[in-house]
């Protein structure tokens, strides 16, 4: 599966996006940035915070308790701001 990362996620993370083999028991996007968090110091830190983190899969935007099976594609985005 594709993960893209946006913004100041892509920033603190470290790299814009990457393939992952996702473990089992990864079914919603809450549980998919849970077991992120996990995966090193960086993620931590662009995850801390994960209510506020947006989500797409397939490009369009899902609620944290959307199931993430069949995704080609995860994208996530930090809170949009308007102006």
């Amino acid at each position: 599966m594709k993960l893209i990362y946006f913004a100041w996620v892509r920033e603190r993370i470290g790299k814009p996006e990457e393939e992952v083999d996702l473990p089992a028991g990864i079914e919603t996007v809450s549980d998919l940035l849970r077991w992120l968090r996990g995966q090193g110091d960086e993620y931590e830190h662009a995850l801390q915070f994960p209510e506020v983190i947006r989500v797409a899969i397939d490009q369009e935007h899902v609620d944290h308790r959307e199931k993430i099976g069949g995704a080609r594609e995860i994208a996530l985005f930090p809170p949009m701001t308007g102006g």
